[in-house]
């Protein structure tokens, strides 16, 4: 098994990695999505953010299972610092991933509140209404408020 960086602009990476032929079950990759996390977060604070998209192995009739997760900690300096770190834990699953943007997360846990704004230099802004609608499965009690101002 080895990992392929492709460019997908001046500055975002993607990592694909190759998967094992030695899987003979078609719904492996569709168990190892859903054991992935949809949010990992940290429990309060402001930190860089990113959203990463992931793929299971393609399936007989050409489709790809797929699914966004959202990842945030205040101990990244940069948002690849992030992407890196959950790269090496899913690919170690035989899935590959793409970073589909990013920006920065503001966590008030005592009210109940997360703010999604910002951008990512290197990856570019992620959707931050989809990041939103993914924070919600884990943060449903939670107001969740997006902007597209601020780094």
């Amino acid at each position: 098994m080895f990992t392929i960086f492709r460019p997908l602009s001046s500055r975002a990476f993607s990592v694909r990695t190759t998967l094992s032929r030695n899987f003979s079950c078609k719904n492996m990759s569709d168990a190892k999505l859903e054991a992935v996390p949809d949010v990992d977060i940290d429990d309060e604070g402001v930190f860089k953010y990113i959203l990463i998209k992931l793929y299971g192995k393609a399936k007989e009739d050409g489709s790809e299972p797929s699914k966004v997760i959202v990842r945030g900690f205040q101990r990244a300096e940069w948002h690849n610092d992030i992407y890196e770190e959950v790269g090496r834990s899913v690919n170690a699953l035989g899935l590959e991933t793409e970073c589909i943007g990013g920006g920065r997360i503001e966590h008030r846990p005592e009210k109940k509140w997360l703010k999604v704004y910002g951008y990512s230099q290197g990856f570019g802004k992620a959707d931050h209404e989809l990041s939103k609608s993914i924070l919600l499965k884990k943060y449903s009690d939670y107001t969740i408020e997006c902007s597209d101002e601020g780094y």
